[in-house]
C-alpha cells in the first residue's frame, strides 16, 4: 500500500497559509505585557507578548516602529495591533505588530484607531472623495463653540486677509458628552444654505478627552456626508482628530483654517499689481515690435511707388498668360498627336484584318482536312476489301461447297474427335446448303501408326 508524505517546508507553509486566510487573525488588538524586548541593529523590534497564563513571540519591524513615541521596554504594559503568522524556518506561529500605544489612555487610542482603520477600509480618507475648496468665497459658515478663542482667532483673521467675505457662525459644542450630536447637527444646519461656499468646523486645543467629540463616528460621516466642502482646524499642530482625516482640507490650527478659506488680500494686490507691471512690459514691448513692423513696412517699396507697382504686377500677369495659352496650346497639341497615332494603331490592329486572316486559314484547313479525309477513306477502303478476300479464302463456308461438313454433338459443340461421342448420340452435320441430324450406330477410330 503506497503512502504519501509531506516535507516539513509544506507541511509549514500550508499551516501559514492557513493562517494568512483566517480573517480573525489578519487584524488582531491584544493587551499586554512586553518581556525578553531586543531592538535589533537594523531597527527591527523582537519582544514577547504575555499574560498571566499565556506567552507569545512578537516581532515588530522597522517600518512599523519608526513612527513609535514611546521606546518599549520590558514590563511596559502595551496595546498592540497586529497580524497572527508563521515563521517557516522555525516552524512557529507569532505575532505581527503593526501599531502599538501604551495601556494607560488605551482604550481611547484604541478606539480612534479601530474608527480610523474601519473609515479608511470604506475609502473615506481617499483624495479622489475630497471637494475642492473654492478659492475666492463669498459665503463662509463656521462651526465651533462661540465663546472660545477659535473664533475669535477665525474671525480676525478672515476679516484681515479677506473682509470683503460674509461669515456666518453656526454655534457649537465642542466638549462633552452632547458635543457629537450638536455638531452633526451645526453640521446639516450649515448645508441647508445653499450660498455657503464652505464650512470652517474648529475648536482649540486640548486633551485627547476634550478632542473627543471630533472622534466620533457620527460626526465624521455627517461631513462625508456634506455638499458643502469642510475644512478642518481642530486642536494644536500636533493633535490629529478623525475629523482631520475625513475633511475635505487639514488645517493645524483654528488660525491656519481661516487662512485657508480664504485668499489673502495683501497677496491679491500684490500679484495684481505684479500682473500689471508684468502686463503693461509686455504691452509696451508688443507696441514697439509693431512699431517697427509699421515702419519696416512703410519703407517697402509697394508703399512708396504704388502706381509703379502695379504697371509691372499688370506686365507680369501678361507675361504668365502668354506662358499659360502657350503651354496649353503645346498640351494640346501633344494630345492631338497621341490621339492620331492612337486611331492610326487602332486602324492598324483593327480586329476586322484579323477575322479576314482567320477566315482564309480556316478554309485552308478545311480543304486540307477535307483532301485529307478523303485519301485515308481511300486507303482504309483499300485495306478493307483486302481484308475481306482474305476472309472469303479463309471462310469455311467456301471449304464445305467442296464437299466438307463440320459437325456438332447435342451440346452444340463442335466434334475434332471420335472421344467426344457416343453411341447413340444425336449429331448435327453441317453442310453448305443446310444442316442432317443423325445417330451415331458404330464409331471407329482409325489408327495412325
Amino acid at each position: 500500500m503506497s503512502k504519501k508524505y509531506l516535507t516539513v517546508t509544506a507541511l509549514t507553509r500550508y499551516i501559514k497559509r492557513k493562517f494568512e486566510l483566517d480573517q480573525h487573525l489578519t487584524t488582531v488588538w491584544l493587551r499586554a505585557e512586553i518581556s525578553n524586548f531586543k531592538h535589533h541593529s537594523r531597527g527591527h523590534m523582537y519582544f514577547t507578548l504575555k499574560d498571566d497564563q499565556s506567552k507569545i513571540l512578537a516581532v515588530m519591524f522597522a517600518g512599523y516602529n519608526r513612527s513609535l513615541r514611546f521606546q518599549p521596554e520590558n514590563g511596559l504594559h502595551v496595546i498592540v495591533k497586529g497580524e497572527v503568522s508563521v515563521y517557516e524556518a522555525m516552524g512557529q506561529y507569532q505575532f505581527y505588530v503593526h501599531d502599538m500605544i501604551p495601556d494607560g489612555v488605551g482604550a481611547l487610542h484604541l478606539a480612534f484607531e479601530q474608527l480610523k482603520e474601519k473609515l479608511m477600509r470604506e475609502g473615506l480618507f481617499e483624495d479622489n472623495v475630497k471637494k475642492s475648496i473654492p478659492e475666492f468665497p463669498e459665503h463662509i459658515g463656521v462651526i465651533t463653540s462661540p465663546t472660545g478663542a477659535a473664533i475669535q482667532d477665525i474671525l480676525s483673521t478672515i476679516n484681515r486677509r479677506f473682509p470683503s467675505v460674509k461669515i456666518s457662525v453656526f454655534p457649537a459644542l465642542v466638549q462633552g458628552e452632547q458635543a457629537k450630536e450638536d455638531l452633526v447637527k451645526r453640521i446639516e444646519q450649515a448645508n441647508q444654505i445653499t450660498t455657503l461656499d464652505s464650512i470652517i468646523i474648529a475648536r482649540g486645543g486640548g486633551s485627547i478627552e476634550d478632542l473627543w467629540p471630533f472622534n466620533e463616528e457620527v460626526v465624521a460621516r455627517a461631513i462625508v456626508a456634506s455638499k458643502i466642502p469642510v475644512i478642518s482646524g481642530v486642536g494644536h499642530e500636533t493633535d490629529t482628530t478623525i475629523v482631520d482625516f475625513v475633511a475635505d482640507l487639514r488645517a493645524p490650527t483654528p488660525t491656519s483654517a481661516a487662512e485657508l478659506a480664504v485668499p489673502s488680500q495683501t497677496e491679491l494686490q500684490r500679484k495684481i499689481k505684479q500682473s500689471e507691471r508684468v502686463l503693461s512690459r509686455e504691452i509696451k514691448r508688443l507696441v514697439t515690435r509693431r512699431r517697427e513692423q509699421l515702419e519696416q513696412l512703410q519703407k517697402n517699396y509697394a508703399f512708396q511707388y504704388p502706381k509703379q507697382m502695379i504697371i509691372e504686377k499688370e506686365q507680369e500677369l501678361d507675361r504668365v498668360v502668354d506662358s499659360l495659352e502657350k503651354s496649353i496650346f503645346e498640351q494640346l497639341r501633344k494630345k492631338q498627336h497621341t490621339i492620331q497615332h492612337l486611331q492610326s494603331q487602332l486602324k492598324l490592329h483593327h480586329p476586322r484584318h484579323q477575322i479576314e486572316t482567320y477566315q482564309q486559314s480556316l478554309t485552308y484547313l478545311m480543304r486540307t482536312l477535307h483532301n485529307r479525309f478523303q485519301q485515308i477513306f481511300e486507303k482504309k477502303t483499300s485495306q478493307f476489301d483486302g481484308v475481306l478476300n482474305q476472309l472469303h479464302l479463309l471462310s469455311p463456308l467456301n471449304t464445305m461447297k467442296r464437299g466438307y461438313s463440320i459437325t456438332y454433338n447435342a451440346s452444340g459443340q463442335l466434334v475434332k474427335s471420335v472421344d467426344q461421342v457416343k453411341l447413340g448420340e444425336d449429331l448435327a452435320v453441317k453442310l453448305s446448303d443446310g444442316t442432317i441430324v443423325t445417330e451415331i450406330s458404330k464409331v471407329r477410330k482409325d489408327n495412325h501408326d
